[in-house]
């Protein structure tokens, strides 16, 4: 490409062709990419999200194709707006590119994120490109409600809640270790080793499902980005609460007790399932399940919210693990890196 300006100039034309640039996304949007700023006229409430992912830390691409990573870079910050019960409606992107990513490269990450905003109706209004030792991009997604009363943020849990989990987890870390090691893949037929390397490469945002819920009268959500067990404890923090996981209640992605890996461990600490822990009134409990079912997913009860402080892992034994979960100044997702 003949620098910057013919590089965004594609990546624009790509989203424009798939008509995700922001020229139809409705009465909210009053001038989209190729100016200096974009405009939007929202109405009611917004919520605002940034998120980043960043070569040889929570990807690799000796593993990862360039379109997974751009459509995996939108799709976890867009689970933001999911926790939140948002409606998606736009996304500024921001790309940090190596000397040594090809144009056809290039083009394959922004192939990804335009795959994944088309498919949940998201204007890609604008961003930037630079130069950068590793590939990484920065997602700036913007979500939408009627009002602000609407969203749920993570504070609310109250004593006696049921905490729930929507779909499955543990698929995403080991998925993760199938793609490092793939001799593992011998223990398991060809559609579960599928399934769990595309639960990693393709993670799917919970949108309905976090709309669903939040207007069941859930009363605090939380994505499961860095595992059950963390993000159990980020919902106690900001909670003032204590919350206890039973750790056989755990709804596991099909494959992860045949991989060879402790499932507990895939599950309650692995991370980037991308599903949604919600802390539930137990009188709204089963209208919560009604609700994520229309959605297209499934609701379980792992455990509850009690007094006191923190998060506990509970066995079978009544033995306690502590949380265990991504810390993103500790370990790394991607590759070697990882501890």
């Amino acid at each position: 490409m003949n620098g910057e300006f013919d590089l965004i100039a594609r990546l624009r034309s790509l989203a424009e062709s798939e008509g995700v640039a922001g020229l139809a996304a409705g009465d909210r949007v009053a001038l989209a990419s190729g100016d200096d700023a974009a405009v939007t006229v929202p109405k009611g409430a917004t919520a605002t999200s940034v998120d980043a992912v960043v070569e040889g830390v929570h990807f690799d691409l000796a593993t990862a194709p360039p379109r997974a990573v751009g459509g995996k870079a939108i799709a976890s910050a867009l689970s933001d707006l999911a926790a939140m019960g948002a409606e998606p409606g736009e996304a500024y992107v921001i790309v940090g590119i190596p000397e040594d990513l090809t144009d056809d490269d290039l083009l394959e990450v922004g192939g990804g994120l335009v795959d994944v905003a088309r498919e949940y109706d998201v204007a890609i209004l604008g961003g930037d490109v630079t130069r950068a030792p590793v590939l990484w991009l920065g997602v700036t997604v913007v979500g939408h409600a009627g009002d602000a009363a609407e969203l749920v943020g993570r504070a609310g849990a109250q004593v006696g809640d049921a905490l729930a989990v929507t779909g499955t987890v543990g698929g995403a870390a080991a998925g993760l270790e199938l793609l490092e090691r793939p001799e593992l893949a011998e223990a398991l037929d060809d559609a579960s080793a599928a399934g769990l390397r595309r639960r990693q490469l393709e993670p799917s945002p919970r949108l309905a499902a976090g709309r669903a819920l939040a207007s069941s009268g859930v009363r605090a959500m939380i994505d499961v980005s860095d595992g059950v067990g963390a993000d159990a404890a980020h919902l106690a923090s900001a909670g003032g609460v204590r919350v206890e996981i039973v750790l056989e209640c755990l709804p596991l992605e099909p494959g992860v007790e045949r991989s060879g890996l402790d499932p507990l461990e895939l599950a309650a600490g692995g991370g980037e399932d991308y599903e949604l822990l919600a802390a539930i009134p137990p009188g709204r409990l089963d209208a919560a399940r009604d609700a994520v079912a229309t959605a297209g997913t499934t609701l379980t009860e792992i455990g509850r919210v009690l007094r006191g402080t923190g998060a506990v892992l509970r066995g079978k034994d009544g033995a306690e693990r502590s949380p265990q979960g991504f810390d993103q100044l500790g370990r790394s997702r991607a590759g070697s890196a990882r501890a």
